[in-house]
């Protein structure tokens, strides 16, 4: 599941931003995470049971994916008493099952240190990721984690199980959040998060969230979104945007271009 899970891309982002040189390692504000008041009616399903159908489903999503191109646009901004740092870089990105990934950067501005040692390191973290061992270490699965029944969100396209879910062990590449399931298709529509190690000692807090876009049948990012905070005063802002999505895979046997990333 290597496009339906980004988490671990993030915080190898985090750990990048650690190594900064010291004049770049303080924040200033907080970032609070997302908080929405769900709707409680009773389950039909349990929170288990929701669970193990989503992981069923990634596993047949990650079988029938052959290949998916799409263009990301990577934007970072660092602000603190030592300076304000921003950088952009735009990658055309190609993924061939079952572990190949091929990055071409379009383009790049911005501060050099954040383009060569984080959003390059970005792209180093998720071929280094393509393993099935590696792949195991943030999973979204019963393994994992736990998962407990927070609401349900109704939807135009049918609803939304609201799940909270708790890492089962500590792995600084699992968090501890919500996620929004659909319920249809059973798949991660969002994710808010924070890690359940800090990645770095000198981030303080990181928040997280993911969102997914259902393209010809599979969903994949549409947008990635971290904050963290400093332990010395600053803070950094990471985003990835993902537009123009070109899907083949076995069952179509056919690209198909989808409008960017957005309109679900």
């Amino acid at each position: 599941m290597v496009f339906l899970r980004t988490s671990c891309v993030a915080l190898a982002v985090l750990f990048a931003f650690g190594n900064l040189p010291a004049r770049c390692q303080q924040p200033s504000g907080a970032s609070s995470q997302s908080s929405s008041a769900h709707s409680q009616p009773a389950p039909s399903l349990s929170a288990e049971e929701i669970a193990k159908r989503l992981e069923t489903k990634d596993k047949q999503r990650a079988a029938a994916l052959q290949q998916v191109s799409s263009r990301r646009v990577y934007r970072m901004r660092y602000h603190g008493f030592a300076g304000n740092y921003e950088a952009e870089m735009v990658v055309d990105a190609t993924y061939r099952a079952p572990n190949r990934k091929e990055f071409a950067v379009v383009s790049q501005s911005g501060s050099p240190f954040i383009i060569n040692h984080i959003f390059k390191r970005l792209l180093q973290s998720e071929q280094e990721f393509l393993s099935d061992q590696n792949r195991q270490q943030d999973a979204m699965n019963t393994d994992n984690y736990t998962f407990s029944w927070a609401g349900y969100d109704p939807t135009s396209n049918g609803g939304e199980y609201v799940l909270t879910l708790s890492p089962r062990k500590k792995n600084k590449f699992l968090y501890r959040g919500k996620i929004w399931v659909d319920a249809n298709d059973f798949a991660v529509v969002r994710i808010e998060a924070e890690p359940c190690e800090s990645p770095s000692l000198w981030i303080k807090r990181t928040q997280i969230e993911h969102n997914y876009l259902k393209v010809n049948g599979f969903w994949l990012p549409s947008s990635d979104h971290t904050q963290s905070e400093m332990r010395l005063g600053g803070s950094a802002d990471l985003s990835i945007e993902y537009r123009d999505y070109r899907v083949n895979n076995a069952a179509a046997s056919r690209s198909i271009e989808v409008a960017p990333a957005g309109s679900r």
